[in-house]
């Protein structure tokens, strides 16, 4: 368990919890995560259970959320979904396994998903008096935290924002799903995560359009920032996040799955700035707010957690094309027979 210690990251897992049968703890950022894993003696658990409601007031879910970690599916079942505390199913063990938990542990992750305190059931008092003196999660790092992304202007002129626009207008567009992984498959589902709707592009000419201002005005830069050589595109799409609907996309992170594992970056392109809301946020680096000028680019790792903000007032049209390499091609290939009927393809 030479891993396992502070500043390293915080082993991750997907499983059943009241609100999900595969919540991922990835999925979390942005601000501290408590982790119980109760001891077997009923004594010792009773008393870490009484900790946890003994300190209610600092789980709040927007400076900390806390999961205990149970292999007990009758005292799982007679839980539920609280604000600031929840409660993971381990049937087999596993997750305990992941961090060493055989007797009861405490686990505390800062806002980045790294391990920050580890305490034994013994040291209840000093991991709670650890957690009550944590700055706000915005401030855990002691200075500004800025996600590592790149902004570049000027990548589509105002015209072919405008005719994009215009064929998104013409043809309407389609309610735009999330890619899950689900018994081994890749699939496409609609959920309240997302409110988007998105056009296809199926002109040709106007793909290539598209292809002629990323290769020359986008791909150096990226080459330059990230020392990446983008030569493959996924996707040619309108999306619109309208006011009417709150038009968002909850946090998430872009190559999660078999199909879509091959991703690199994303490319997030404004067709327009006349809307409220909309920006990006990468919640491990803070509340801070991306927005890209009129047809200009956001570009950041597909591994990053991120969010796209609701939409308060207009409508926010963007094009949002996935960049990957030769290398990615091949994943993607050996990966395509997971891919099922997606709801954004």
């Amino acid at each position: 368990m030479t891993h396992l210690i502070p500043g390293a990251p915080a082993p991750m897992f997907a499983a059943e919890n009241h609100a999900n049968p595969q919540f991922a703890l990835s999925s979390l950022g942005g601000l501290y995560v408590l982790l119980c894993f109760p001891p077997t003696d009923p004594v010792e658990r009773r008393a870490a259970l009484a900790a946890i409601e003994r300190h209610r007031l600092l789980m709040d879910d927007e400076r900390l959320t806390t999961f205990v970690v149970t292999r007990d599916r009758a005292e799982y079942a007679a839980q539920g979904v609280t604000r600031g505390l929840r409660w993971f199913m381990d049937p087999e063990g596993e997750i305990a396994a992941l961090y060493g938990a055989g007797e009861g542990l405490w686990v505390v992750l800062d806002p980045m998903q790294r391990l920050l305190v580890m305490g034994l059931m013994a040291e209840t008092d000093r991991v709670f008096a650890d957690l009550s003196r944590r700055p706000p999660p915005d401030q855990h790092a002691g200075v500004e935290v800025v996600a590592p992304v790149l902004i570049v202007p000027r990548v589509l002129e105002t015209d072919l924002c405008r005719r994009l626009i215009a064929l998104y207008d013409a043809e309407g567009g389609a309610p735009s799903g999330t890619m899950q992984q689900q018994d081994g498959r890749t699939v496409g589902v609609l959920s309240s995560f997302k409110k988007r709707r998105d056009a296809m592009i199926e002109d040709e000419a106007l793909q290539a359009d598209i292809r002629d201002r990323l290769r020359v005005r986008l791909l150096p830069q990226i080459e330059k920032a990230f020392q990446f050589n983008a030569t493959r595109i996924e996707r040619y799409i309108v999306a619109c996040y309208d006011a009417s609907e709150g038009g968002y996309f909850r946090p998430h992170r872009d190559n999660t799955t078999t199909g879509t594992a091959h991703r690199k970056f994303a490319v997030s392109i404004n067709l327009n700035d006349n809307f409220v809301g909309g920006d990006l946020r990468f919640p491990e680096f803070g509340r801070r707010t991306y927005r890209p000028p009129l047809g200009g680019a956001v570009v950041f790792s597909c591994s990053l957690l991120h969010e796209a903000t609701p939409v308060t007032r207009g409508t926010r049209y963007a094009t949002l094309p996935f960049l990957y390499d030769e290398d990615g091609a091949r994943v993607r290939a050996a990966n395509l027979h997971t891919l099922g009927v997606a709801a954004e393809t």
